[in-house]
């Protein structure tokens, strides 16, 4: 069983927002900086967002920074990544990882592990 699972991936058009979901059950979310990925095919995979278990985001990457936005719902395990105005160069699939230890604010992007299975988003018209 692995410790994360993200799910609410897609096909939508662009323009059309979508808000993926991190999930877990099987460690305490909010003592660890959980952060979002995606790898689109031929590419590395890339660090777009964290959330520090402060509750304070940070952003890894410029393209995405005023178009997506990160939140935490520490009742529900839960870290989301709100995808507004996606656009076709989106279109990856994205994962969400966990700060390889106990952390105050957001590691650096290679110090995430605890990988889920990823969930696609393809936005395409």
């Amino acid at each position: 069983q692995l410790p994360l699972v993200e799910s609410g991936g897609g096909l939508v058009q662009p323009g059309e927002s979508l808000t993926l979901s991190c999930t877990t059950s099987q460690f305490i979310m909010d003592q660890y900086a959980i952060g979002w990925f995606r790898q689109a095919p031929g590419k590395e995979r890339e660090a777009l967002f964290c959330m520090a278990n402060s509750g304070v985001p940070t952003n890894y990457l410029g393209s995405v920074k005023d178009r997506f936005t990160i939140s935490r719902d520490n009742i529900k395990s839960t870290v989301y990544l709100h995808m507004n105005q996606p656009k076709t160069e989106d279109t990856a699939v994205y994962y969400c990882g966990k700060s390889l230890r106990r952390i105050i604010g957001c590691p650096l992007p290679r110090e995430f592990g605890s990988w889920g299975p990823g969930t696609q988003v393809t936005v395409s018209s």
